[in-house]
Formats: C-alpha cells, sequence, structure tokens
C-alpha cells in the first residue's frame, strides 16, 4: 500500500518520506521560534511556503545526493493574513502526492482560501494546518477551512506548545475543543504514516524536536 510518513519537528516544520526520499517543509531558523532548539535535518528537497525567518531557514537542511522524485508537488497562492497580503504578504499551499496519496501543508494561512483553491484541496488524505491564530488563521477558522478541504486526517501545526512557539498564539486545545464528526488522537511521538484511503481522524503529534 502507498503511504507518506509523516513527521513534526514542531511550530510549521515537517519531513515527508516515501520511496527513500525525504521532502523537508518550513524548517525554522534557530532562535525564531522560542522554546524550540535549532534544526539539524537531512532532506533532498526543502519547499518553503513564505519567507519569514520561522518558515525558510533552508541552511538547516542538509542537501542528501540527487534521486527521482516519487513526489508530484503543486503550490496554490494564498495569503499570510485576512487583508488580502497587506499586512504580512503572500503564503503558498503546497499540495503533495505520492502513488495517489495526498497531503496537503498550508503554511502560514491568513484567511479562507479561494474557492478553486478549496475544490482542488477537497478530499485530501492529510491536511496539515495552523491553528494558534495571531499569525495565521485561528482555531475557529482552521475548523471552516477543515470543514471546506473536509480531509480524511487533520494534523495541527502552528500552536504554542508546552513553552514552545510564540507566547501570542493559542494552545491546539482550543482547536480540539470544537465539534468534531472524528476521533481525536494526542499520539507520543511525531510520525505519522498517511494511506489512500485514511481513517477519518484529527491526529495530534508529539514534535521531534524539543
Amino acid at each position: 500500500m502507498a503511504s507518506i510518513q509523516l513527521t513534526f519537528y514542531g511550530h510549521a516544520c515537517f519531513s515527508f518520506e516515501t520511496a527513500g526520499y525525504r521532502l523537508v517543509l518550513d524548517p525554522y531558523a534557530p532562535g525564531s521560534v522560542p522554546g524550540y532548539p535549532p534544526l539539524a535535518l537531512e532532506a533532498h528537497e526543502v519547499l518553503i511556503s513564505h519567507g519569514h525567518h520561522d518558515h525558510n531557514y533552508i541552511e538547516g537542511v542538509r542537501l542528501l545526493p540527487e534521486m527521482p522524485s516519487p513526489f508530484s508537488i503543486c503550490t496554490f497562492a494564498s495569503f499570510h493574513d485576512d487583508a488580502g497580503g497587506s499586512l504580512r504578504g503572500e503564503n503558498r499551499i503546497h499540495l503533495i502526492e505520492a502513488e495517489g496519496v495526498r497531503v496537503v501543508h498550508l503554511g502560514d494561512l491568513g484567511g479562507m482560501p479561494e474557492a478553486a483553491t478549496l475544490q482542488a484541496l477537497a478530499g485530501c488524505d492529510a491536511l496539515l494546518i495552523p491553528v494558534g491564530g495571531y499569525y495565521t488563521i485561528d482555531a475557529a477558522m482552521a475548523k471552516a477551512v477543515t470543514d471546506a478541504i473536509d480531509p480524511a486526517v487533520v494534523i495541527p501545526m502552528h500552536y504554542r506548545f508546552a513553552g514552545h512557539g510564540p507566547e501570542v498564539i493559542g494552545p491546539v486545545d482550543d482547536f480540539l475543543a470544537l465539534d468534531w464528526d472524528r476521533p481525536i488522537h494526542r499520539l507520543e511521538g511525531a510520525s505519522f504514516t498517511v494511506t489512500h484511503p485514511a481513517e477519518r481522524q484529527l491526529a495530534v503529534l508529539h514534535p521531534a524536536n524539543r
């Protein structure tokens, strides 16, 4: 069965791995996310949602020797705020697919994506979504975006966790407390394997880099 293994390193940083090929998304710079130690990752490719230092530290990832990528990647333009980008600029949404498994990383999404984008992302196997508010959508808007996309697996990110992350953003509990039509699992580990089809659930990962 085809699968993509996700590993959560805190904030919005994840690795995606299948068939021996690894992507890293949104690595953060040392000191840019309070509480989290510097990253020391390896990957064949690095993807960035936007240019802020807590998401674009390519230097924190050692590039592995080139090999053919099993991933297809589509990007969608969005905004880092709810004011058309006038406050924090643009944000890229990544739709990453391998052998029919579709995973979406929303980056620092600041508002509801356009209808055409929602349609393209609809029914994905896993959705990585910011929920902490202030710099991104908050818990309530994250629930609305999740309902519009209707993924199988929901994985929250970009929230304050046990002293990790900016003090101005909210905890994941605000998101979990909303009315969900799926079971909620707090996992002890940082990794999650996404398959197709995937079991409907909300999975909270324990950051590896803490």
